[in-house]
């Protein structure tokens, strides 16, 4: 390409390679930060290539992103045909027969200084504190399928609910198309058929369309999915594998008629070989069944799928074969990895959609020019390999930490050995309780709390700070904490009426 100005080294032209949920958040968020008037801004994506689409769960962090987009939250859960989530319920994972949620939000009130998980402990201990959920505003509103955003309501825990998405993924994508569209983005039909790399830097010069014509750019953001048709396939930026740890590797999607409860809360049932997730919408329900291909066919895999539904299927199950990881490096040269294409983490905790977002972010924080700083480089491929590591303990985490002995496949989780920091978590938490949040990891200790414990670990102990407060009144305390949850939750009305009331599709 020819500089007008020889001394402008800003990027100029960027061309996105795939749509999907990936490719259109990052057109939207692009278009949105840069303006018209930055860089030309074009989506190359084809009609015949299918996009995965089974991302439909979110965590809270989604409205951040939202607000940042300027959308009008009521108009997109109408747009996608969504509903709210409070938290995931998860069945038979510690136990068969066990059930327990992780809520967002946090349990109770920090006291003193001191954590209110501690506190929680010291009674629990005592026999005197029943489930935690009791203390949670979500779970107990989950429980009853109640749902309101948070109102001005002083120190009650009203005030501030904390509360993600469900949605229709392929409508999301639809959405934020019009969305960046308007904004200047140009989109292009068509395959991609070959990548043309520059011969003296290795750097990508254009790629070449089935109908023959070229497409070059400043910077190329890779958005094809697993495949990764730049990043892999042109650049070689190789795979890190996580196997060993989250040995599922398939997945099987069926979407199903929707029932009158709109429970707002994904569902998460382990079965012998894996798991399946049910994520209510207002038009259907969507189910899959994550598993084990090296302990579980496909077609038993199936069959457990279409036995646990709630409705008639919709459309024929779906495979997606899979392999947790990342790419050894997401940015390459003048080439960026979003979504699929850089790595995946199954959607155990819905965290996909999260490191699109994250991805996006961390990437506006070292936009490049077109010298493309090896640094600046180097340092996003770091901060994204971490927190990859820091999503993929967690999801280990619920696999390991299991009492199941029913299958090969749990016998092999419960005792596989696990990376380093994730056990030093677990024995931390073993002998006092005690839950953190490392530097900037997406999981808080709310969440390491609510899953070490709903898996079935028991401390030993409880943290000693909290015996500072006197016995009676941290007695006191918890209840007074725990009636005002109670209240809150009967008072908010129900997920379907609220939707009914603002947002129905």
């Amino acid at each position: 390409m020819t500089d007008k100005d020889p001394t402008d080294r800003n990027i100029r032209s960027i061309l996105i390679v795939g749509g999907g949920t990936a490719g259109w958040m990052t057109a939207a968020t692009l278009s949105r930060i840069l303006g018209p008037d930055y860089a030309k801004i074009t989506l190359v994506e084809s009609d015949e290539i299918g996009i995965i689409g089974v991302g439909e769960a979110t965590i809270p962090q989604m409205a951040t992103f939202n607000r940042m987009l300027g959308l009008d939250e009521d108009q997109f859960i109408r747009e996608t045909k969504g509903s709210f989530k409070l938290g995931i319920q998860f069945v038979n994972w510690g136990r068969i027969g066990h059930r327990y949620f992780h809520p967002f939000g946090r349990y109770g009130l920090d006291m003193k200084g001191v954590s209110f998980h501690a506190y929680y402990l010291r009674m629990r201990q005592l026999g005197e504190a029943p489930d935690v959920d009791e203390w949670s505003l979500q779970a107990m509103a989950a429980r009853d399928d109640k749902f309101m955003r948070g109102i001005d309501a002083g120190n009650s825990p009203l005030s501030d609910i904390a509360y993600a998405y469900h949605f229709d993924a392929g409508l999301y994508a639809k959405f934020l198309r019009r969305y960046a569209e308007d904004l200047g983005v140009v989109r292009r039909e068509g395959k991609i058929v070959d990548v043309n790399l520059r011969g003296e830097d290795g750097f990508v010069q254009s790629v070449k369309m089935e109908d023959g014509t070229e497409l070059e750019a400043d910077l190329f953001i890779d958005c094809s999915g697993f495949r990764g048709l730049i990043i892999e396939q042109a650049l070689k930026a190789g795979y890190t594998d996580w196997s060993q740890w989250l040995p599922c590797n398939r997945a099987i999607a069926v979407p199903c008629e929707s029932v009158d409860a709109w429970t707002p809360y994904t569902r998460s049932t382990a079965h012998t070989a894996g798991w399946q997730w049910r994520i209510p919408l207002q038009h259907r329900i969507g189910n899959g069944h994550v598993f084990s291909s090296d302990y579980m066919s496909d077609d038993e895999a199936t069959s457990i799928l279409l036995g646990n539904l709630d409705g008639a299927p919709l459309a024929d199950p779906r495979t997606v074969p899979f392999k947790t990881g990342h790419r050894n490096r997401m940015w390459v040269k003048n080439c960026v990895a979003m979504g699929l294409s850089g790595g995946f983490l199954e959607p155990l905790e819905s965290t996909s959609i999260w490191l699109i977002q994250s991805g996006l972010s961390r990437f506006l924080t070292m936009f490049p020019d077109r010298d493309f700083n090896q640094a600046d480089i180097d340092r996003y491929n770091r901060i994204m390999q971490t927190d990859y590591e820091e999503i993929r303990d967690f999801l280990v985490l619920h696999y390991h930490a299991t009492e199941r002995t029913d299958s090969p496949f749990w016998n092999y989780c419960r005792t596989m050995e696990i990376p380093e920091r994730l056990a030093e978590k677990m024995r931390v938490f073993r002998s006092h309780g005690r839950a953190f949040r490392e530097n900037e990891e997406l999981f808080n200790d709310t969440s390491w709390f609510a899953v070490m414990l709903g898996q079935l670990m028991e401390p030993a102990g409880h943290d000693p700070v909290a015996d500072v407060m006197p016995l009676e009144e941290t007695r006191s305390r918890l209840a007074h904490i725990r009636e005002a949850v109670a209240n809150s939750a009967a008072y908010m009305p129900r997920h379907r009426d609220f939707i009914r009331d603002n947002c129905a599709a």
